[in-house]
């Protein structure tokens, strides 16, 4: 974690990434991941059809969330840390499959659309930087009701009630050969989204990210050479 640590609940050090884990949810607080050029390169022994989605076993079972759970609700099992950014070898795309990896998603429309695409881009970022630093999470956020006033609300799946976040956060760094580094911070509700919507309309500033998730973001870093691709 050479930037620092975003939070510090039930941390989970996975062999290819990180996540905070957040029991009340049943979804990550964050997860974290590095990706190269290099740790990119496909490997034709990695199979993601062999892949199970399977309940994390170091979370306390008061805590997990289930398949059981998203049966019948009508939301994907979304990835935080993409399935795609892990391909090194066999266990590391397995270890993406941990329910504690996943969160609830909207399917058509977002995490088989957009959400993916988003995915693609920064999977992309890696032929132009060094590095790219990738922290991925959900978000709750409040909205203005016909009385005036702004409620939270969301919804719960399944017997464990695993909560259905209104957005999902992606906050990239890319790092470049000569030690300077490059921002792109996103947040995407968790809808349909239209086919033909850009992914650069829902760049936001990561000062909105950080006080809406209660997140440090890459604090550790003193400047920024471009900021949402400006």
């Amino acid at each position: 974690m050479r930037f620092g640590f975003p939070g510090t609940d039930s941390i989970r050090f996975l062999d290819d990434y990180v996540l905070s884990y957040d029991r009340r949810n049943r979804t990550a607080h964050w997860v974290f991941e590095h990706l190269t050029k290099e740790s990119l390169q496909k490997n034709d022994e990695v199979d993601r059809s062999k892949c199970e989605f399977h309940e994390d076993l170091q979370i306390h079972p008061y805590f997990r969330s289930q398949n059981s759970d998203y049966k019948g609700s009508g939301f994907d099992r979304g990835h935080l840390a993409a399935a795609g950014n892990h391909r090194k070898c066999q266990s590391d795309v397995d270890q993406t499959f941990l329910l504690s990896n996943m969160a609830p998603q909207v399917g058509k429309g977002f995490n088989r659309d957009a959400w993916n695409q988003l995915e693609k881009h920064v999977r992309g970022l890696t032929k132009y930087y060094k590095n790219v630093y990738v922290c991925t999470g959900p978000l709750y956020l409040p909205r203005l009701e016909s009385d005036g006033k702004k409620y939270v609300k969301y919804q719960v799946i399944g017997t464990n009630h695993v909560a259905v976040p209104t957005h999902f956060f992606k906050v990239v760094v890319a790092e470049t050969e000569n030690a300077e580094f490059d921002l792109e911070s996103y947040v995407l509700p968790n809808a349909v989204i239209p086919d033909d919507t850009q992914l650069q309309s829902f760049l936001v500033p990561v000062d909105t990210i950080q006080r809406a998730s209660g997140l440090l973001l890459f604090d550790k870093i003193n400047k920024f050479r471009h900021v949402n691709r400006r």
